[in-house]
């Protein structure tokens, strides 16, 4: 299936049961995390428009994408959006497992190469 599911038209027009089953349906199907996450990142958007049936459309979904899949680029990326989602616990064990120890340290250390970098002076093999 190379092509979405569902246009930009669908998802702003379409009525939120019709959506919760397509979209959940699309899972199913494909289960590609990635594009169903944008899905409902875009019914968000359309909650925060004003349309108040849109507040946690899809919960159980959402939930199990994050709590039960592999971590995506486009998880991390999004992950914020969704975090009425989510109790406070649930939240912060989220948060360890999208965004490792081992990778923060990683960006602390380079960080802190380019900086001791910027202040030593440059090696030369002159005596």
């Amino acid at each position: 299936m190379n092509e979405q599911l569902l246009s930009c038209r669908q998802l702003f027009n379409l009525k939120p049961k019709t959506l919760e089953t397509r979209i959940t349906n699309f899972y199913n199907q494909t289960q590609n995390s990635s594009l169903t996450i944008q899905y409902i990142l875009t019914l968000r958007v359309r909650y925060q428009l004003g349309a108040q049936e849109f507040a946690h459309i899809l919960k159980d979904l959402v939930r199990y994408l994050f709590m039960n899949t592999k971590a995506t680029r486009t998880m991390k990326r999004f992950f914020y959006y969704f975090q009425d989602y989510f109790m406070a616990p649930e939240w912060r064990s989220l948060r360890l497992r999208l965004f490792t120890v081992k990778s923060f340290g990683e960006k602390v250390m380079s960080i802190a190469r380019s900086l001791v970098s910027a202040v030593r002076p440059d090696e030369t093999n002159e005596p």
